[in-house]
């Protein structure tokens, strides 16, 4: 495993875990090779980290929620824990309630040790083989996750590039997973938020979609004008019917700092998830615990389920196709 970065723990099968710094325009990353995660994020003039993270790779074995990680092969659910990929029948692993598959298994994308490829001041690169039968998945996948600091009008801003190929057709959906926290009151459910989305998925209390698409107009999920985000979520916004060019589709701020984080994506969904399950989540980076809602996520992916949906956009990727994500997280200091 190449070793580019500081060290930062031991897994117990003995690969060795390191920290990355890159740094740009007055925004500061820290990553982790364990599960492509950002294990750190900061803002010049603002004294608070922006994420959740933790200081040992020990907390993230046994706190994390894939604080920061690059979720996949498929992030979200997949109902059953069943697939049908070109024409074959395949049984995943299940990891929810030993019913559904989440964010790629007991063993997903975010819960391993990826290579560090590539690091300068700027942007790291990070590359992962899942192997043909991981979690139940067929083929071999090559993934790659590359993180850089940009200058954008607005102000500086973390580039998110998940690329992935195929040996064999599979499932590929991947996506980011850090949870942001703008202030340091320990509530986000007092941030603001807007969301460019007419429709959402409505979900069984397991989270799992149940199907059509829902207008949000007239219920909780109209976050297309600014509003407190005020109670929990997990669910995913309909944003557009298939990837497109990067296009800025959610804002998140908090009146209590100033801090704003404009969000554009290529993806043609938005899973917005409050923290509401983090319960005893180990202490974050500036000693706070990583309690109910002191961190939420904005995670760009196709509609989660898609194998169970025909009318979802496809998650389906074949040999000789590439897949590419491209997300970008702009901070404004008010």
């Amino acid at each position: 495993m190449s070793m580019i970065g500081r060290p930062f723990g031991t897994t117990s099968q003995s690969e060795q875990i390191v920290t990355s710094e890159i740094s740009a325009f007055g925004l500061h990353a820290s990553i982790i090779n364990w599960g492509a995660s950002v294990q750190d994020l900061r803002l010049d003039g603002h004294p608070h980290p922006l994420v959740l993270g933790f200081t040992t790779l020990q907390d993230y074995i046994d706190h994390g929620q894939h604080h920061g990680a690059t979720a996949g092969r498929v992030i979200n659910r997949i109902g059953g824990g069943t697939a049908v990929i070109d024409g074959t029948a395949y049984s995943l692993d299940v990891n929810q309630d030993g019913r559904h598959m989440l964010h790629g298994g007991h063993h997903g994308f975010g819960l391993k040790a990826w290579q560090i490829t590539e690091h300068q001041h700027d942007t790291v690169l990070l590359t992962l083989t899942d192997p043909d039968g991981s979690m139940g998945f067929p083929g071999t996948v090559q993934a790659g996750c590359r993180y850089s600091i940009v200058a954008r009008d607005d102000g500086p801003a973390l580039r998110v590039e998940l690329t992935a190929t195929t040996d064999a057709p599979t499932l590929v959906n991947l996506g980011h997973h850090s949870y942001f926290r703008l202030d340091d009151t320990g509530d986000v459910r007092a941030h603001f938020l807007s969301i460019d989305a007419d429709h959402y998925l409505p979900c069984a209390p397991d989270s799992l979609p149940l199907g059509p698409i829902e207008p949000v107009e007239g219920t909780r999920f109209d976050f297309r004008n600014r509003r407190p985000v005020g109670e929990s979520y997990d669910h995913n916004f309909c944003l557009a019917r298939d990837r497109r060019d990067l296009t800025r589709v959610a804002h998140l701020d908090s009146p209590h700092s100033g801090i704003s984080m404009q969000l554009s994506t290529t993806e043609p969904g938005l899973q917005l998830y409050t923290g509401q399950n983090l319960g005893d989540g180990g202490i974050s980076l500036d000693g706070t615990p990583c309690g109910p809602f002191t961190g939420l996520c904005l995670e760009p992916q196709f509609w989660p389920n898609a194998p169970h949906q025909a009318a979802f956009p496809s998650i389906d990727l074949m040999p000789g196709d590439r897949y590419q994500q491209i997300t970008e997280f702009t901070f404004t200091r008010g």
